[in-house]
Parts: C-alpha cells; sequence; structure tokens
C-alpha cells in the first residue's frame, strides 16, 4: 500500500472515530437532563406533599385550640350558673343558710332535631315548658337556653329517659335554710343565680362576695362560714311566742328583738307574718316586711322612757320633783289627757309608772323643743340606724317643732321610728349612758367600747333604770315581772292613725323590757300591732298583752344566755314610799 494511501485512510478514520463519539455525548446529554427533571419533579411533589400535609396539621392543631361555638355557649353557661356562697352559722355555729348541689336543665338548640317533638315530650315533665316560646328557644339557632333551673332528682330522671339529643343538666349551688321561717328576716334569701338579695345574704355580697364572683370565682369551695350574733334557740322562742301571741289576742302583726345592752349585739329578731326564704316568693305579699327595722310606727308610750330621762339629764328636772297633772293640759287649741288619770301632783317616779301624759309634757316643756330635738338626735332617733342589715327605714319626723309638738312627742305621738331604733336607743339609757351602734356580727364589750358614744349621764341611767324596775313593780308592767330576774319595763299604748286621724279601736301596743335590770345584760321589745282583747270587757293595752308576751320571752331565754334567776339578795331600794 503507497504512503499516499495509507494517509488518507488514516486521516478517514480519525474522522470516523470523531463522528462516531459525537451521538455518544448527546446520549449522556439527554440522560443527564432526564435525571434533573426527575429530581425537579420529585422537589416539587415533595414540597406540594409537606404543603398540603402541612396546611392539615395546621388546621388540626387550629381546631384543637379553639372551642366549638357550642361548646363556647356551653362554657359561659357554665360561668354564670348559681356560684357557691359561705354558709352562714349563729352564735353557736348552728347551720342558718347553706348551699346543697341541684340540676338545672338546659338545651342546645342547634343540637335538636325536631323543634316540636323537643317540647311536646318535655312538657310531659314540666307542663310548662309546652308553650310557644318555649318551642321558639328549641327551634332558634342559639348554642345554649336555660328551660328549668333548680329541678329534682325524679323531675331529672324522667328527663332523662325521654333522651332528648340536645338536652342536658348543668349542677349548680342552692341556698338552703334548715330554720326556715325561724330566722327568714335576718338571713334574707338568694335569688335563683344563688344572689343574695335581701337580709344578710344581701350584706354578704354587697360587701366582698359579689366582687369575687365577679373575678370568676364563682365556685370557690371551702369559704369561711359567716357567724352572726343571732342565738338560734332565742330565735325559735321568740319566734314561738309570738306566734302564740298573734293567735291569743287575734292581732295584725307580732315583732319582737332580743339585743345584749352592752355590745349592741342583736341576739335575736322576728317579725310575724313571716316568709320561708326556701320559698321567697312570699316575701312578696303585702304584709310580709321586717316589722323591727324596715318599718316605722309611733311607738306611743314606750316614748316617755326617753322623755324621762331627758328632763333629769337636763338638770331642769330631779327625780324627787313633782308636777300637777289634776288637769288637763292645753297647748295650741289642743287638750292633753291621761288614759287613767289620777287628777292630782304626781311626783317623777308617779308620773313614769302610772304613764302620765300631762305630767311626761310638762316635764318635756321644761327642757323645751331645742333640748329634746338635741337630746333625741344624741340617741340616734332623728335618723336611720346603720347596722348590717340592708332593710332599715328611717324616721318620719314633724315638719316643724312646736310646743305642741314638744308635748306630743314626749309620749310618742307625731313621731314615726323603727322598733329596732328604739331598742338601740333605750340600751343607751339602760346600759350607763352609752349608745352603741346595733350589730348582727359577734362583738366583745371591749370592741364595743371602742364604738360607743355617751349620751348621758351614769346617774341618768341609774334613776331610770330605777323606775324600769318600779313599773314592773308597781305600774303597767307587773305581767312581765318575772320572779328572780329583776325585769324592768315601760309599756306602750299607741293610737294608731287611720285616714289622718287617731283610732280609738285600732292600737300598736309595744314593751320594753330590760333585764337584770341592776346590771341590765339584755334588752326584749315585743310590739303587737292591732290586738284584741284577750277576753270580752277587757281593754287590748300593752299591759295586758305585750308585757306579758316579753315576760315570756324573758323566762325562756334568761337560762340560754346564762342569765340565771336570783332570789337571795335584797331588790333595789324604792326611794318614794306609796
Amino acid at each position: 500500500m503507497s504512503a499516499t494511501f495509507r494517509l488518507s485512510f488514516t486521516k478517514l478514520a480519525r474522522a470516523g472515530s470523531s463522528h462516531a463519539g459525537e451521538p455518544q455525548r448527546s446520549a449522556a446529554l439527554r440522560r443527564r437532563d432526564a435525571g434533573d427533571t426527575t429530581r425537579n419533579r420529585l422537589v416539587i411533589a415533595m414540597v406540594a406533599f409537606v404543603a398540603v400535609y402541612g396546611t392539615i396539621a395546621g388546621r388540626l392543631v387550629q381546631f384543637g385550640l379553639s372551642t366549638p361555638a357550642d361548646a363556647v355557649a356551653l362554657g359561659s353557661a357554665q360561668s354564670s350558673i348559681a356560684a357557691s356562697r359561705p354558709d352562714i352559722v349563729d352564735r353557736n355555729g348552728q347551720i342558718l343558710a347553706t348551699d346543697i348541689k341541684t340540676a338545672s336543665l338546659y338545651a342546645e338548640p342547634r343540637r335538636i332535631v325536631d323543634p316540636d317533638e323537643a317540647t311536646e315530650l318535655l312538657a310531659t315533665v314540666f307542663p310548662d315548658l309546652g308553650t310557644d316560646a318555649v318551642r321558639q328557644k328549641l327551634a332558634s339557632k342559639s348554642g345554649f337556653v336555660w328551660l328549668k333551673r333548680e329541678i329534682t332528682p325524679t323531675q331529672q330522671e324522667a328527663v332523662h329517659k325521654l333522651g332528648l339529643p340536645g338536652v342536658g343538666f348543668l349542677t349548680e349551688s342552692r341556698r338552703f335554710y334548715p330554720s326556715g321561717r325561724t330566722v327568714g328576716y335576718v338571713v334574707g334569701h338568694t335569688n335563683v343565680d344563688n344572689q343574695g338579695i335581701a337580709g344578710i345574704e344581701k350584706y354578704v355580697d354587697d360587701q366582698w362576695l359579689g366582687d369575687l364572683h365577679q373575678l370568676g370565682f364563682a365556685m370557690t369551695p371551702n369559704l369561711e362560714p359567716v357567724k352572726l350574733s343571732v342565738d338560734l334557740s332565742v330565735q325559735h322562742v321568740l319566734h314561738d311566742e309570738l306566734s302564740s301571741a298573734m293567735q291569743k289576742y287575734t292581732a295584725l302583726a307580732a315583732a319582737g328583738i332580743v339585743m345584749n345592752v352592752k355590745t349592741g349585739e342583736v341576739v335575736g329578731l322576728s317579725s310575724l307574718p313571716d316568709y320561708d326564704p326556701n320559698n321567697p316568693v312570699e316575701a312578696l305579699q303585702p304584709d310580709r316586711m321586717n316589722r323591727i327595722s324596715a318599718s316605722v310606727f309611733e311607738m306611743g308610750s314606750t316614748f316617755k322612757l326617753f322623755a324621762t330621762a331627758m328632763a333629769l339629764d337636763s338638770g331642769k328636772v330631779k327625780i324627787t320633783d313633782s308636777f300637777d297633772a289634776s288637769v288637763p293640759l292645753r297647748v295650741g287649741g289642743f287638750t292633753i289627757n291621761d288614759f287613767h288619770g289620777k287628777h292630782r301632783v304626781l311626783t317623777v317616779p308617779e308620773i313614769f309608772i302610772y304613764s302620765s301624759n300631762i305630767g311626761t309634757g310638762k316635764e318635756a316643756l321644761k327642757v323645751g323643743q331645742e333640748g329634746q330635738r338635741d337630746f333625741l338626735k344624741r340617741l340616734g332617733l332623728m335618723d336611720k340606724p346603720r347596722t348590717e342589715l340592708p332593710e332599715v327605714a328611717g324616721p318620719i319626723l314633724p315638719k316643724r317643732w312646736s310646743d305642741l309638738v314638744t308635748i306630743t312627742v314626749s309620749f310618742g305621738h307625731g313621731i314615726s321610728v323603727s322598733p329596732l331604733a328604739t331598742a338601740v336607743a333605750a340600751s343607751a339609757v339602760m346600759n350607763g349612758g352609752y349608745l352603741i351602734p346595733p350589730t348582727f356580727f359577734p362583738r366583745t364589750e371591749e370592741e364595743a367600747k371602742l364604738k360607743a358614744e355617751r349620751v348621758l349621764s351614769p346617774q341618768t341611767s341609774e334613776e331610770m333604770r330605777y323606775l324600769m324596775r318600779l313599773n314592773a313593780i308597781k305600774g303597767s308592767g307587773t305581767r312581765a315581772n318575772i320572779p328572780g330576774y329583776r325585769v324592768g319595763g315601760k309599756t306602750g299604748t299607741a293610737e294608731k292613725v287611720v285616714n289622718g286621724r287617731y283610732s280609738s279601736n285600732k292600737r300598736f301596743n309595744a314593751f320594753l323590757a330590760s333585764f337584770p335590770i341592776d346590771d341590765p345584760q339584755y334588752l326584749v321589745l315585743i310590739v303587737i300591732d292591732e290586738p284584741n282583747p284577750e277576753k270580752p270587757g277587757m281593754p287590748a293595752t300593752a299591759g295586758l298583752n305585750a308585757a306579758p308576751t316579753a315576760g315570756n320571752v324573758i323566762s325562756r331565754i334568761a337560762p340560754m344566755l346564762g342569765v340565771m334567776p336570783r332570789f337571795d339578795e335584797v331588790d333595789l331600794p324604792l326611794l318614794v314610799s306609796y
């Protein structure tokens, strides 16, 4: 083979070799591009997968953290169910008010399948639920509605057997008063949401419990009991004796209060007709009112206790003085007479025990208008008593003071005050001259001294205790003179105002007593509204009905209060011989 041919063949071979590698490189590039595409698709698929499942996971978390609308409504209802309250106990720890658990019926209308059928079925247990208003509630889009609060276990079981979807029960607190009407006007009552709306229940809410509930502590357990100064045993006696008096004298109403004169504590308070706080709708009846604190009356001759104390404390009258009561007292065209006049000159003790309007009026005139107003103001009789019980009435005072008003006010006419205010003022006259604000919570004598205000001299108080004791021995209070307990007292028989005029046959009777009178511990005030004579032909004066009722109360409660009878000591000496 020639050289020329070999060279050409070599070039051709090289050229052929060069063209043969070109397809190989293109295939490699194609394979690389295909790999890149696959990887890109996988990345996109992975990103899409992560995005989709991430979204699902996020929604699941969101659903887990959020609350369905129905649950929100139910939770809102649970936060507003009847809240827990502390027990209320008497001074000895006896329960006067406590919480019990009760079921309440509710519905979730969004889950009600057939509102008409549900209404009809519910009406088989609660007839009052078979109304169009209930049907409309169940047909609404609400998440929660109350159907019936405080149902019985029997009713709960009957509804449960109906098997209605969207109908359920919530457990809430309900107030229960073991002693019922015996303590009704003291403890008061709550509404359906267990909120205090009367008596000490309302006071507790107003002071601190309402704020606690507003802060979200509606179901706070183990609240410290609220202890009162009231003695449940005394309450039972007071309620029992007032009930007997109402029946015996066929009276319109009766009421009473027992106070510790050295501390201002209310140990007992009762007013009839009363109501059962377990059935508070009774309190809405017109004749249901706390006549001790929430009503005012002309207290009649019990005010002579204050008129006499005023005269003696002024220094213008001495206990050894005398006043002419032989003729009526005429002032401003009006004539003042005595109910059982002696028609002679009377000493100050005689004026008190014979309850002379003429003599008391003359004592008041010695002091004068300004002196009388000032003294009544000091005793708290011109203002509303300040105490924990919300239901307290202020006095009705004369529009202007004159000599005639000075006289009539001295024997309890022309001025209306609450029996509570009367008892507080009388305690000051009995305890040595200290006005102590009344309280329904325990208070020691040391604590009382910090709140006390001197309103009359110790000598005046001593002389008034003497006159009170004398009246129980020789005057109108003899039917309250329980042997051994040294009772002192003052009657009050006031004619009631009917149609703007004093009625001769409708009376408001009262008896104010303190014992033991040589060192008074307790005061008892009994009032009987419109009593009738015990027997035909007998008068219906306070000495014949309010006084014996007070005596019965004292004889029963004195041992309970640690006051034992004494028969071995000489009684208070009489300053005047009769």
